[in-house]
């Protein structure tokens, strides 16, 4: 706070104001921008802070870099190293030291190497080659696979001994080449070419251990980018760390944040393919012993129902001779059944014998009778045909047409009786006294 002895004494200021006016100035004035320069006395605070000085030829500033800002560079800065800073120009009031408050660190020259990413980025993106439809899927128990990298490289033997612990089965065919420096990129594409044109591999591995973005360049070019997108055989990067991304990670088939995890996209874990292959034996093995229980269950169920021939002759015997005695006691029951019912009847009969002789006498009686009736009523019978037979001959059709008379029908059958039933053309059937025949109307004279 500002303090006055009078309206017209000058103001005095504490330090304190003072200094917190200069930072106001300072930050307000100065916008954050980027500083490039050589690091000098550079320390580590127990806290996590970095506090070192940024110098060129002309001039020093002090810098701190606190730690939740210094956790994201990838890499350890050097005395004496060229960098460039994200800085706010600011002051320590407790000292009134002017300062560097530093929130982003780069190696000198990423600025230009990074514009060129980008914007070979955005050119390849133009031309799809990043495109997900043209990803290619990734062999789930590959034979031969292909690793992509120096010899030399630590990563190397990060994804071999990944590779050996997870999937010994497969064989692995190294393909040489440069990682870093000015001549990496085309040795980049050069082994992805060569891989592509032996055919053997089912996946390649493209990996590299971790760096700046200078280190990663060759991982950036063009040349490489387009050796993967033209390569038949799936490809697997496994380039830097998680944080890194290069323009083969975008046309990679798939991406991996290390080159141990490229090798484990690339391979099943066996221990987990051989638990897998346990629990399907322990469920073969359940089936196959509730088969099996069902199978005996069925076979005891057939030996119960199975008996030795003899059982069954000797049970068949009792069978017959069972029918045999219930037949014959039937037969008796039968017999006695029906001697009863004959002298029942026998009884019934007998009594009826003097009527039926009676009957049959007065039967004879009434026989003499009725054949001495049909005697006269036949000769009555037969006189009165014979006079029958005489008219009939005389109404009989035929003789009339034997006397030369005929009929006369239409074709539906029916018999002309007048010339109003007749038209002259008309189709008529006449019948004679022996035989007929068809003919036409040609003229019709009324009565």
């Amino acid at each position: 706070m500002m303090t006055t002895k009078s309206d017209t004494a000058p103001v005095v200021l504490t330090v304190g104001e003072l200094n917190r006016l200069a930072r106001t100035v300072i930050e307000k004035g100065m916008p954050s921008c980027w500083v490039g320069g050589e690091i000098s006395n550079f320390s580590r605070a127990a806290s996590g802070h970095w506090y070192f000085t940024l110098k060129d030829r002309e001039a020093a500033v002090r810098c701190v870099m606190f730690k939740a800002a210094n956790q994201f560079v990838d890499w350890a800065p050097r005395e004496g190293e060229q960098v460039e800073l994200r800085v706010q120009p600011t002051l320590y009031e407790p000292r009134g030291d002017y300062q560097a408050l530093v929130d982003a660190m780069r190696k000198s020259g990423q600025g230009s190497l990074f514009e060129a990413f980008l914007k070979l980025k955005a050119k390849l993106a133009a031309e799809r080659l990043f495109a997900q439809e043209r990803k290619r899927p990734v062999p789930s128990y590959p034979k031969y696979i292909g690793i992509i990298t120096s010899p030399q490289a630590a990563a190397l033997r990060d994804v071999l001994t990944t590779l050996r612990a997870r999937w010994p089965a497969c064989t692995v065919i190294l393909y040489p080449t440069l990682v870093q420096g000015d001549d990496a990129g085309r040795s980049i594409a050069q082994a992805i070419l060569t891989a592509g044109d032996d055919g053997i591999c089912e996946t390649l591995l493209l990996v590299r251990g971790g760096g700046g973005i200078e280190d990663l360049w060759g991982f950036n070019e063009e040349v490489v980018a387009r050796s993967m997108a033209a390569c038949p055989i799936p490809i697997i990067t496994g380039i830097g760390h998680e944080t890194d991304f290069t323009i083969a990670d975008f046309v990679a088939d798939l991406r991996a944040p290390t080159p141990t995890g490229a090798a484990q996209l690339a391979t099943p874990a066996i221990t987990d393919l051989l638990q897998h292959l346990f629990h399907l034996r322990a469920r073969l093995d359940q089936r196959h012993a509730r088969q099996i229980s069902y199978l005996f269950q069925i076979i005891d169920g057939l030996r119960r129902r199975l008996t030795h021939p003899k059982e069954r002759i000797h049970a068949r015997r009792q069978q017959v001779a069972l029918m045999h005695w219930r037949l014959r006691d039937a037969y008796q029951s039968q017999a006695r059944r029906r001697n009863q019912q004959f002298r029942e009847l026998h009884m019934r009969i007998q009594p009826l014998r003097e009527t039926l002789a009676m009957s049959w006498q007065l039967c004879a009686q009434l026989t003499t009778r009725l054949q001495s009736g049909f005697t006269s009523s036949s000769v009555a019978r037969r006189e009165r045909v014979a006079r029958l037979s005489e008219q009939l001959v005389l109404l009989n059709p035929t003789s009339v047409l034997q006397r030369g008379y005929s009929i006369v029908m239409d074709t539906e059958g029916k018999v002309i009786r007048g010339t109003e039933q007749l038209a002259v053309g008309q189709s008529v059937a006449v019948t004679l006294g022996s035989g007929n025949f068809r003919g036409k109307v040609q003229e019709i004279t009324p009565q």
